[in-house]
């Protein structure tokens, strides 16, 4: 849901707002895809507005599954994100602890950190007898694999579940290499801008080598764009991706009774 916001609010002036973005949540939920992810830094938490909206208007509560995140300061005063050098572990672990028992959430999952801290919360929530940490979300692609040395292996051994962000590459991997750095998103997206800067010799290799892949495999369209990520990940923006994303889901769900069509 990060392509979905207040494009005046916060750095994502990319997205989209609640009328544009209201056609493609209600389609996701027709075609069987019932898993939506936000975050409160998303267009200043706008974008996790829009998803409970959306999501109330097209879908029944216990038929969906929202994903947010905490991260941007809420409001003035202490309350910055959890991973401080002077915040001991125990705090975040049992603050998370009191969320989930307090049913504000069901899981608590942990994104981008070394893999080291992640054991180490681990640890501590089950000395305490706290609730540990289903998911890991991490930046993980073609282009940016060094989460396969610790961190897939440890959440593997732990039977903890990997959401990666960012799988395809802010769409690096989605056209021709020439064709990078174009289009709002690529123009004003300012985090974007500092990712994959290093080794573009080898990340040119690898997206031509997706690129020849799709083509031997039908996959790549006129322009020579590969389609990828046949399933959820995705921030849909366009009816024709939307129908692309999840051709493999059940279709025909019916949107929530009294619900706009």
């Amino acid at each position: 849901m990060m392509s979905y916001g207040d494009p005046a609010k916060g750095s994502h002036e990319w997205s989209v707002g609640i009328d544009e973005a209201r056609p493609f949540v209600r389609r996701a939920y027709e075609a069987g895809i019932t898993t939506f992810d936000t975050a409160n830094v998303y267009s200043a938490g706008s974008s996790e507005e829009i998803t409970g909206q959306l999501l109330k208007e097209v879908a029944p509560r216990e038929d969906v599954q929202v994903f947010t995140k905490v991260f941007n300061r809420m409001r003035p005063g202490r309350n910055d994100p959890p991973l401080r050098p002077d915040t001991p572990v125990e705090e975040t672990m049992e603050a998370l602890h009191d969320v989930v028992k307090a049913g504000k959430a069901r899981y608590i999952g942990a994104s981008s950190m070394w893999t080291w801290q992640f054991a180490e919360m681990q640890h501590v929530a089950e000395l305490h007898g706290w609730t540990r940490f289903v998911a890991m979300q991490d930046q993980y692609n073609l282009l940016e694999r060094e989460e396969e040395r610790e961190m897939h292996p440890f959440c593997a051994h732990t039977g903890v579940g990997v959401i990666p962000w960012s799988p395809l590459a802010r769409g690096r991997l989605t056209r021709p290499w020439d064709a990078q750095g174009s289009g709002s998103r690529a123009d004003t997206d300012e985090f974007g801008k500092t990712l994959y800067r290093q080794d573009e010799d080898a990340n040119r290799a690898i997206v031509e080598a997706v690129a020849q892949v799709a083509d031997e495999r039908g996959g790549a369209d006129g322009a020579g764009r590969p389609r990828v990520g046949r399933g959820p990940v995705r921030g849909e923006r366009t009816d024709r991706r939307c129908d692309e994303g999840a051709p493999h889901r059940r279709r025909g769900r019916r949107v929530r009774d009294g619900a706009e069509r």
